[in-house]
């Protein structure tokens, strides 16, 4: 299947949901509830952008989504570190 970017592609990701296949993500509201509910503003940022690039990326691999995902959450780990429930900035970043 073929994912295509710009106005025919779902535009949140309940419509996501809905039709069954991944996107990128265009703004933080857009995230999923895991990442929007959980990651400080900055931290969204970070997951947002790494995703998109990943996902773009791995296009055509049937592991697109999982790869955008990881790749995602490894980059906001090299930023942030969960302490207690929150995700706090590692020291010197901001």
């Amino acid at each position: 299947m073929r994912v295509t970017f710009g106005p025919a592609a779902p535009q949140t990701q309940a419509a996501t949901e809905k039709s069954g296949y991944p996107m990128p993500y265009r703004t933080n509201e857009d995230l999923p509830a895991s990442v929007a509910h959980h990651l400080p503003p900055h931290a969204q940022d970070i997951y947002r952008a790494a995703f998109n690039h990943a996902f773009e990326a791995h296009a055509g691999d049937p592991r697109q989504e999982d790869a955008a995902r990881r790749i995602a959450w490894a980059a906001v780990k090299r930023s942030y570190v969960k302490v207690g429930d929150n995700w706090v900035a590692r020291r010197g970043d901001s």
